[in-house]
């Protein structure tokens, strides 16, 4: 069910799962590596979004923000090969480090992390607890996935941290907890912050250190009676799973931890959004032609005419009805799909795994549609991922393909595949507001 090679599948998958707590999640402060405000143009001006949702043109803007934002460590330029773009980054690293552009608190803290969205984004308000998480498998069964990873993206970050050896980012992870770890999230966002910042996207951020015994105490607590979802980060993960077994051999290794933010979302439900797919080389006649060869009972088409907003509310009412629903477009409308019928499905999903993950749309999108119906590989050459409904229509106008836009996935429902040990179709959730890249870095060398 995990989209991993044959070679990869004992990397990627499991970890060391011997040499973490036999329970519950164990979060432990370490000495954050952050920005000295007086050495950079601005906070904001030296942050990113995580890796993989900056695309080329943010990229180059990023660059040119501030000649130290983060990106230049996170996504380093290939010279001429990604191994030395790795080695570059870490060049980078350490120069920034010697120079004080970077520096080490003083004590190892937790880190309380708020973000609060800008009102034209809905004002969210989340909060959090980034610190270095044990590292276990699924196994394990304390830190549960819920998507397939892909080899190539996994061997990229792993190349990146090994060089580094640092976290540059944290991953995304929720729990729910008993109220513990909360109140001291509630009471460190009382105090005045170490750091407060509004990025472009018009987001405000602001950073707290925990650092007193009661307080780590009571977080420990909390956690140990907690398991957690990896929300957004899955490549990440995989990435610190195989890190820590190629560093097995040493004794309370900084490999055996990695840099997350936890949610608690019994306090801070996150936002669902969906990830939307773009058929590069299959236009919209031609899947629709495809969709009408495969029988005229597995799937009804309705042209919903040229207004965007009209068909995004036509999908979300077709998903209320619990009917498994897309939408096509890229030439200009666009055309809600509903099915497959249980003929179709039954024939394309195996009948023994839960009904939930069978019906889900990022199964009968790539189980049935890709595989059965349009035949289009799942690779970078065939298919691009992206969480914007309106950069998804563009692309797909600009190749002459089909844009597939899909409504998201409720949480509860990510949630309880996950406890079931089954992983759904990568690229399948958006969870938000993700965590800025650049407030706080974990080096390794540190620890």
């Amino acid at each position: 069910m995990r989209a991993v090679s044959a070679d990869d599948a004992s990397e990627t998958r499991y970890g060391d799962a011997g040499r973490v707590a036999a329970c519950g999640l164990s979060l432990n402060p370490f000495r954050g590596l952050r920005y000295d405000p007086e050495r950079v143009s601005s906070l904001a001006a030296v942050t990113s979004p995580p890796y993989d949702v900056v695309d080329p043109d943010g990229r180059v803007r990023l660059e040119d923000s501030d000649p130290h934002n983060v990106v230049r460590l996170i996504l380093p330029r290939p010279e001429p090969t990604a191994e030395d773009g790795y080695r570059h980054a870490a060049r980078l690293l350490g120069d920034w480090q010697r120079t004080g552009i970077l520096a080490a608190d003083p004590v190892p803290a937790l880190y309380v992390y708020e973000q609060q969205t800008s009102p034209e984004d809905g004002g969210l308000l989340q909060r959090g607890l980034i610190g270095a998480l044990a590292v276990s498998d699924a196994r394990a069964g304390m830190v549960l996935p819920h998507e397939d990873v892909m080899p190539r993206p996994v061997a990229d970050r792993v190349g990146l941290m090994r060089t580094t050896k640092a976290n540059l980012e944290p991953l995304l992870l929720t729990y729910r907890g008993d109220g513990r770890a909360a109140g001291v999230v509630e009471d460190a966002a009382a105090r005045d912050p170490l750091i407060e910042t509004t990025t472009s996207d018009g987001t405000r951020h602001r950073l707290w250190a925990v650092t007193a015994h009661e307080e780590l105490a009571a977080v420990s607590a909390d956690l140990a009676t907690c398991r957690a979802l990896i929300a957004d980060g899955h490549h990440r993960w995989a990435m610190y799973l195989r890190l820590q077994r190629e560093h097995r051999h040493l004794a309370q290794s900084p490999w055996d931890r990695g840099m997350v933010l936890l949610v608690d979302t019994a306090q801070y439900p996150l936002r669902v959004r969906a990830i939307h797919r773009v058929l590069q080389r299959l236009p919209v006649a031609e899947a629709l032609a495809r969709l009408d060869a495969s029988g005229s009972d597995a799937w009804s088409v309705t042209d919903l005419g040229d207004r965007q907003g009209d068909a995004l509310t036509a999908l979300a009412a077709a998903k209320a009805a619990g009917t498994g629903a897309f939408l096509l477009a890229g030439d200009g409308r666009y055309r809600l799909v509903a099915g497959p019928d249980e003929k179709t499905l039954d024939a394309t999903v195996p009948l023994n795994l839960p009904e939930e993950y069978r019906r889900l749309d990022a199964t009968v999108l790539h189980s049935v549609l890709l595989d059965h119906v349009w035949r289009v590989p799942d690779d970078p050459e065939h298919i691009g991922y992206l969480h914007d409904t309106d950069a998804a229509v563009r692309e797909a106008a600009r190749l002459g393909g089909t844009a597939v836009l899909l409504h998201p996935v409720e949480e509860g429902v990510v949630r309880r595949l996950a406890e079931q040990g089954v992983t759904m179709p990568r690229k399948s959730t958006s969870f938000g507001p993700k965590p800025a890249t650049g407030l706080v870095l974990r080096n390794l060398r540190l620890d």
